[in-house]
Protein backbone atom coordinates (compact mmCIF):
# COMPACT_ATOMS: atom_id res chain seq x y z
CA UNK A 1 0.00 0.00 0.00
CA UNK A 2 2.02 2.90 -1.18
CA UNK A 3 -0.55 5.24 1.29
CA UNK A 4 0.70 5.97 4.50
CA UNK A 5 -0.06 7.82 8.10
CA UNK A 6 0.85 11.75 8.45
CA UNK A 7 1.09 11.86 4.20
CA UNK A 8 -1.00 14.88 2.68
CA UNK A 9 -2.99 13.66 0.11
CA UNK A 10 -5.65 15.30 -2.18
CA UNK A 11 -9.21 13.67 -3.18
CA UNK A 12 -9.09 13.14 -6.89
CA UNK A 13 -13.09 12.14 -7.44
CA UNK A 14 -16.38 12.85 -5.41
CA UNK A 15 -18.37 15.10 -3.73
CA UNK A 16 -14.89 16.27 -1.84
CA UNK A 17 -12.89 16.67 -5.04
CA UNK A 18 -9.76 19.08 -4.81
CA UNK A 19 -9.81 19.05 -0.51
CA UNK A 20 -6.02 18.36 1.02
CA UNK A 21 -5.38 16.97 3.77
CA UNK A 22 -3.33 14.65 6.02
CA UNK A 23 -3.89 10.95 6.55
CA UNK A 24 -5.48 10.06 9.78
CA UNK A 25 -5.49 6.39 10.08
CA UNK A 26 -4.98 3.84 7.19
CA UNK A 27 -7.19 0.30 6.82
CA UNK A 28 -5.55 -1.99 4.88
CA UNK A 29 -8.26 -4.72 5.08
CA UNK A 30 -10.83 -2.79 3.51
CA UNK A 31 -8.87 -0.49 1.17
CA UNK A 32 -10.26 3.06 3.00
CA UNK A 33 -7.93 5.42 4.66
CA UNK A 34 -9.35 8.73 6.67
CA UNK A 35 -8.28 12.27 5.55
CA UNK A 36 -8.30 14.97 8.72
CA UNK A 37 -10.83 17.71 7.66
CA UNK A 38 -12.30 15.28 4.51
CA UNK A 39 -15.56 13.78 4.26
CA UNK A 40 -17.67 15.01 7.20
CA UNK A 41 -20.89 13.07 8.47
CA UNK A 42 -23.53 13.79 11.40
CA UNK A 43 -23.28 10.81 14.09
CA UNK A 44 -26.37 10.99 16.11
CA UNK A 45 -25.89 10.01 19.47
CA UNK A 46 -28.29 8.73 22.25
CA UNK A 47 -29.23 10.31 25.56
CA UNK A 48 -26.51 9.19 28.34
CA UNK A 49 -25.01 11.01 31.00
CA UNK A 50 -22.57 12.57 29.25
CA UNK A 51 -25.24 14.07 26.80
CA UNK A 52 -28.82 14.29 28.61
CA UNK A 53 -30.32 15.35 25.64
CA UNK A 54 -28.49 13.65 22.92
CA UNK A 55 -26.17 15.34 20.52
CA UNK A 56 -25.46 15.30 17.25
CA UNK A 57 -21.50 15.55 16.60
CA UNK A 58 -19.35 16.14 13.55
CA UNK A 59 -17.08 13.59 12.46
CA UNK A 60 -14.74 12.37 9.55
CA UNK A 61 -15.49 9.29 7.44
CA UNK A 62 -13.22 7.03 5.44
CA UNK A 63 -12.69 7.52 1.85
CA UNK A 64 -11.56 4.62 -0.45
CA UNK A 65 -7.91 4.06 -1.27
CA UNK A 66 -8.61 4.64 -5.25
CA UNK A 67 -9.98 8.58 -4.33
CA UNK A 68 -7.17 9.79 -3.22
CA UNK A 69 -3.66 10.87 -4.56
CA UNK A 70 -0.19 11.48 -2.64
CA UNK A 71 1.10 14.96 -3.26
CA UNK A 72 4.96 14.78 -3.39
CA UNK A 73 6.97 17.25 -1.30
CA UNK A 74 9.49 17.84 -3.47
CA UNK A 75 7.89 18.82 -6.67
CA UNK A 76 4.28 18.95 -5.13
CA UNK A 77 2.39 17.38 -7.95
CA UNK A 78 -0.06 14.48 -7.27
CA UNK A 79 1.16 11.24 -7.78
CA UNK A 80 1.75 7.57 -7.61
CA UNK A 81 4.61 6.06 -5.72
CA UNK A 82 6.88 3.21 -5.90
CA UNK A 83 9.26 1.59 -3.75
CA UNK A 84 12.77 1.27 -4.56
CA UNK A 85 15.75 -0.13 -3.39
CA UNK A 86 18.26 2.28 -2.25
CA UNK A 87 22.43 2.08 -2.45
CA UNK A 88 22.10 1.55 1.06
CA UNK A 89 19.81 -1.42 1.16
CA UNK A 90 16.94 0.99 2.66
CA UNK A 91 13.62 1.05 0.97
CA UNK A 92 11.92 4.07 -0.55
CA UNK A 93 8.98 5.57 -1.88
CA UNK A 94 10.02 7.69 -5.07
CA UNK A 95 7.65 10.07 -6.95
CA UNK A 96 7.02 8.47 -10.40
CA UNK A 97 7.42 11.86 -12.14
CA UNK A 98 10.32 13.77 -10.09
CA UNK A 99 12.67 11.10 -9.01
CA UNK A 100 12.76 11.81 -5.40
CA UNK A 101 11.55 10.79 -2.57
CA UNK A 102 7.86 11.27 -1.97
CA UNK A 103 7.56 12.34 1.88
CA UNK A 104 10.52 12.73 4.65
CA UNK A 105 10.82 9.39 7.04
CA UNK A 106 9.69 9.99 10.12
Amino acid sequence: MSIRKNDVVQVISGEEKGKKGKVLNVDTASGRVLVEGVNFIWKHLRRSQQHPHGARIQKEASLHLSNVRIECQSCSKLTRSISKKLEDGTRARICKKCGQSVAPEV
